[in-house]
């Protein structure tokens, strides 16, 4: 699995609602239940649009539809996209030991 988050990675993951930052609560998500995964940083932030021009997130682009993280990219290839998305799969696939 590969989680694709911005630069803030896992910071502000524990705040409260509305200041939980969306890739936090993905990975403390992830973490939470153990399960192993690749970070992989993609550049640019959403309310700095500037800073993801051009192909900055082709990536995520090709993998969504769209240029947001987090994304969690699972081995089978399906892509999830969204914070929500992806706690709400992680609740539902717990680690095995």
């Amino acid at each position: 699995m590969k989680l694709y988050t911005c630069g803030q990675k896992g910071k502000g993951g524990n705040l409260p609602f509305p200041l939980t930052h969306a890739c936090g609560k993905a990975i403390n998500a992830l973490d939470d239940a153990g399960l192993e995964y690749e970070l992989e940083v993609a550049p640019g932030y959403k309310l700095m649009p500037w800073t993801r021009s051009g192909d900055a997130r082709a990536e995520i682009r090709k993998l969504t539809g769209q240029d947001d993280v987090p994304v969690l990219l699972l081995d089978d290839g399906t892509a999830i996209a969204g914070s929500g998305k992806i706690v709400d799969w992680v609740e539902s696939h717990p680690a095995t030991s």
